[in-house]
């Protein structure tokens, strides 16, 4: 049961079974941290949502950034990480992410991951936004995820590690001291375990990815609904940052009407020399930034809004027709395929795109070892926020983010069970059944919450917008709370239902943190306070789930980042 009382409408666990860690999610981040962990002698479990090759890392084009190059350092990376987070990152965190990420990139080689080359045999590295160094390596061409993911994938399945495929994580299970005492989940389909289980452990991983599924049109695949956030925020742990949701500036536009994941144009078309014009062959961000096409992201994404503001129009154009036919077959041809099948050459055509909601930098707050505010509970990868992005991601961060802090939490779970001695610590979950349960949200207001978020909280807000997204997603909220405090009843329990409550869940987060936010900074863009505000707003906003669903939000000085315990106040 969760330390704050709440947890989903859903049938008690039918089945059992217990581990020394349970890492919930099949991405770098997760797979990482459950191969370290079980080389250590651990016995670990993997839990992921879909398939093990389904999930967000799979759909990475660009790549990995490390300074790998000659020439290139981890201070000059570092400099260049510090510029994109626009005053928030924890320097701290980065320099770990820096430092650590080379040698971490070779480990994942070693493992069997296979990167682009030159003729020479060396790593053929690329530029994207932000970098002053070529310093992106990546795998068949603009495939580089799928290939991060294969090698992962083949390892843990090499090595023999016992994972539950098609399964829901749902709720924190923990001891009487409150300490994690594993998971509880439900299994889709057929397989060794169906319906809802519990997997007990005294150690529980989240990676579990994003919540991109919030908004109406995101690069995120379908099952990118917040789960692990909503998680954690249940079990009583801080999250920190969730309004800085990065948009990807250049997405294919498919039209207005179009919803769910998106194709996305990766930045490095733009790195090797695609430009960004308008419906007139003007290039718009030529003069608005020294990188042009190559800014930071927030800005790329603002140039873009802007142009289409000014010219009403509904998309931007990106124009690599002077690759010529080989460099897109050879360096993108994932995207080539992906434009082609929507009808678009880019060969010949410039690539109508629009920016859609991408990463978030926000997530369940970590200290440098990936630890939580809930004892037991560590979290990596895009469902973290390890201080590591600040208030806008740098391009290729996040598959280093991933790599580097799981395997800083494997370290930090095989030192805490080494004076166990092996499979020492497995406690007993309590439960209280007392404790009531968080009402559930009928599957179609999953529709409804992505229109409210992509209108209210999407890449412009302002107070009023704020407000108005904050109203229909409380009425939602409220609607539920209602229907199960008075009258005993809750939409059916199942998947479609879990992730819409879920997404209700990180939104309403959302929207508290981006309307206490009074100013624009990253991507967080408010119309009504258009600058940045390092007097009053340099700090991070923190939220926690009271008891009574209602939020807990307060904003804390960037020099107590990572996290330490502080006065909730009501809101």
């Amino acid at each position: 049961m969760s330390s704050t009382g709440i947890r989903l409408h859903a049938p008690a666990p039918g089945w059992s079974i217990t581990a020394d860690v349970v890492v919930v999610g099949s991405g770098v981040a997760g797979l990482t941290a459950a191969l370290r962990c079980e080389a250590a002698g651990l016995r670990t479990v993997v839990v992921t949502k879909a398939r093990l090759d389904d999930g967000s890392t799979r759909w990475a084009q660009g790549g990995i950034a490390a300074a790998l190059g000659e020439g290139d350092t981890p201070e000059q990376h570092l400099d260049d990480t510090l510029v994109a987070g626009a005053g928030l990152c924890d320097e701290e965190a980065v320099r770990i992410l820096v430092t650590e990420g080379p040698d971490a990139v070779r480990r994942l080689i070693e493992t069997g991951a296979h990167f682009d080359e030159s003729a020479e045999g060396d790593l053929e590295l690329t530029r994207e936004g932000g970098h002053h160094r070529r310093r992106i390596a990546h795998a068949g061409g603009d495939a580089t995820g799928a290939e991060i993911s294969r090698a992962l994938v083949e390892a843990v399945r090499a090595r023999g590690l016992r994972t539950i495929e098609n399964a829901l994580v749902l709720d924190l299970l923990t001891d009487a001291a409150g300490r994690t005492a594993g998971v509880t989940l439900h299994v889709m389909g057929e397989g060794q375990h169906d319906g809802v289980g519990a997997v007990h452990a005294p150690t529980v991983v989240l990676a579990t990815g994003g919540m991109g599924q919030v908004f109406s049109a995101t690069t995120n695949p379908s099952v990118s609904t917040g789960d692990g956030v909503a998680l954690a925020l249940r079990a009583g742990a801080e999250v920190s940052d969730l309004e800085f949701v990065q948009f990807h500036p250049t997405v294919l536009f498919l039209g207005p009407d179009a919803e769910g994941q998106q194709p996305l144009v990766s930045e490095a078309v733009r790195g090797e020399g695609a430009h960004l014009v308008d419906a007139d062959g003007v290039r718009f961000m030529v003069g608005q930034h020294e990188l042009a096409e190559l800014a930071p992201r927030d800005i790329v994404a603002k140039g873009i809004m802007r142009r289409m503001q000014e010219q009403d129009a509904e998309h931007m154009f990106l124009d690599a027709r002077h690759f010529g036919a080989a460099m897109w077959e050879h360096r993108f041809p994932t995207i080539l395929a992906a434009c082609r099948a929507h009808g678009i050459d880019p060969v010949h055509e410039p690539i109508p795109i629009a920016p859609a909601a991408h990463y978030a930098s926000g997530g369940v707050r970590t200290d440098s070892r990936g630890r939580t505010t809930v004892p037991g509970l560590y979290a990596c990868g895009e469902v973290a926020c390890t201080g590591v992005h600040g208030a806008n991601r740098l391009a290729s961060n996040s598959l280093l983010e991933g790599l580097v802090y799981a395997e800083r939490i494997a370290v930090d779970i095989t030192d805490s069970h080494a004076d166990d001695g092996p499979h020492a610590r497995v406690p007993a979950p309590v439960e209280h059944p007392e404790r009531p349960a968080h009402p559930l949200l009928a599957p179609e207001a999953r529709f409804a919450i992505q229109r409210i978020m992509t209108e209210g909280a999407g890449v412009l807000r302002s107070a009023e917008s704020l407000a108005k997204a904050a109203d229909q997603l409380q009425r939602l909220h409220t609607e539920a709370r209602d229907a199960l405090d008075e009258n005993g009843k809750t939409a059916e329990p199942g998947v479609d239902t879990w992730e819409a409550t879920n997404l209700l869940c990180v939104a309403r987060v959302l929207v508290a943190a981006a309307a206490l936010r009074e100013e624009t900074r990253g991507c967080h863009w408010r119309e009504d306070h258009a600058d940045r505000d390092d007097t009053d707003w340099r700090r991070h906003i923190v939220v926690r789930l009271n008891p009574d669903r209602t939020l807990a939000v307060h904003a804390t000085d960037t020099a107590d980042f990572p996290p330490t315990r502080h006065h909730q106040q009501e809101q």
